[in-house]
């Protein structure tokens, strides 16, 4: 399968990888809201309360990736390092960080993500302390001006 290149540029197979001209996203992101409930109605990880980050990296690079929770009434934690491949998603919960310490559940806190390539970031939370489960979905603040 084949599809039209830019303006004037040439076609370019399906799967084909081609340098992108800009980076897409951010090297910096902050997430002002978060919170896992402690108790969930759902059976299993697909219906258990979480807070994600979906992080897309649409470089030709591994992204280098380091969180940071910071709460209202103690010290920040961190940084919870991953690494996101080139040209990948990869969403992360919450839930499943452990290193430097599990993040506290019931706790108000935010997040400052940042990277060594432009990233993009999604945050995502499933409340399900009750039958009538709440999705929250919504892109995060971009903090380094791109």
């Amino acid at each position: 399968m084949q599809r039209a290149g830019a303006a004037g540029g040439a076609a370019v197979s399906a799967g084909e990888r081609r340098p992108r001209r800009e980076a897409i996203g951010a090297l910096c992101w902050a997430i002002p809201e978060g919170y896992i409930p402690g108790s969930s109605t759902g059976e299993g990880p697909a219906f258990e309360s979480h807070e994600t980050a979906c992080i897309l990296n649409a470089s030709d690079r591994d992204a280098h990736v380091e969180i940071v929770l910071l709460f209202s009434d103690r010290d920040p934690v961190g940084p919870y390092r991953l690494t996101v491949a080139a040209r990948r998603t990869q969403h992360v919960r919450f839930n499943d960080l452990e290193d430097p310490e599990p993040v506290p559940r019931d706790t108000d806190f935010a997040s400052v993500i940042e990277s060594d390539v432009p990233i993009v970031v999604q945050h995502t939370r499933l409340d399900s302390r009750q039958a009538a489960l709440a999705l929250l979905s919504t892109v995060a603040f971009a903090a380094d001006g791109r």
